[in-house]
């Protein structure tokens, strides 16, 4: 047994047996992948069934030098992960990840932006421009239905249900929700599909894509990732921003409007309520507002 074979089908088991998305199982690999090359780099050649503690060990030290305690609790994860496998398949007998403890992360809070500043950052879109349209569009659904940016550059025009008020998305573990979406929200996808998406030459495969690259094709996360740090950029925002900010103020802005959490879960797709209940410790004054509001004792 080698390493490439050994990660190839545990690509695999995630795939087939787990049920995993493609980028959660390249995420799985790419820790395996890391351990591969420390091993190259320092000359160790040893199989995956017969690695010790001991190497592990070295690694997880090397790489606490050049990650935070985070992305180390994460690696540590995918390679237990990837060591139970190997036990599942009785190619091993023991795990070596059994003892190495995980660093202590703490909960991060996630940054949020304001309406303003959500507001401000879509009247930034340049609407002249060929993509002005969609990027409006995107931005408004990633905001207006609290997607993930990989929800979001996989929406298909099959998805989306007008007339009910509701898209169809695909998440994690290729589990599907109905989420609802907002008449505004409906009008610039409607825009941008009929007056700019049907001028592109759309590539095989992509007929059902929604947002498509000036090229016909799908758009990657990166993509989205570029557009909105160059708006950012172009309002002078000093917070550091991605696209899961906005699905971070999507799920904020709705708990302070006075959602219940069950509901702004069902729309995240979080498969367990302790995930959305961070968005409880965002904002104290909202809890305080809670009480003196609702608590017969007020």
């Amino acid at each position: 047994m080698n390493w490439k074979t050994d990660i190839k089908n545990y690509q695999s088991y995630l795939r087939i047996e787990r049920g995993l998305s493609k980028n959660t199982i390249e995420n799985y690999s790419f820790d395996i992948e890391r351990l591969c090359l420390f091993l190259e780099e320092n000359n160790f050649s040893v199989s995956p069934i017969k690695i010790s503690e001991e190497t592990i060990q070295q690694f997880i030290y090397s790489v606490s030098k050049e990650v935070n305690p985070r992305s180390q609790a994460r690696i540590i994860s995918g390679l237990k992960s990837f060591f139970s496998y190997l036990i599942f398949e009785d190619y091993r007998l023991d795990n070596p990840m059994e003892l190495i403890e995980t660093p202590k992360t703490g909960r991060k809070l996630p940054d949020t932006l304001s309406v303003d500043e959500i507001d401000a950052l879509i009247s930034a879109i340049d609407l002249s421009s060929n993509e002005g349209e969609r990027n409006r569009a995107m931005l408004e659904t990633l905001y207006g239905c609290g997607l993930r940016v990989s929800e979001l550059v996989s929406l298909k025009i099959s998805d989306l249900f007008f007339d009910e008020g509701f898209i169809k998305i695909t998440g994690k573990g290729n589990k599907q929700r109905l989420v609802p979406i907002g008449n505004l929200t409906q009008k610039y996808i409607q825009i941008y599909r009929d007056y700019k998406r049907n001028d592109l030459n759309i590539k095989k495969g992509h007929e059902d894509t929604l947002f498509l690259n000036r090229r016909g094709s799908q758009l990657t996360r990166a993509m989205i990732f570029t557009i909105i740090k160059g708006l950012a950029a172009k309002i002078e925002l000093k917070k550091s921003i991605s696209p899961h900010t906005l699905r971070h103020s999507f799920a904020t802005h709705l708990l302070e409007n006075g959602a219940d959490l069950r509901s702004i879960q069902l729309m995240l797709g979080h498969e367990s309520i302790t995930t959305t209940e961070i968005y409880v410790h965002l904002d104290r004054r909202f809890l305080t507002e809670v009480i003196n509001n609702f608590h017969p004792r007020r």
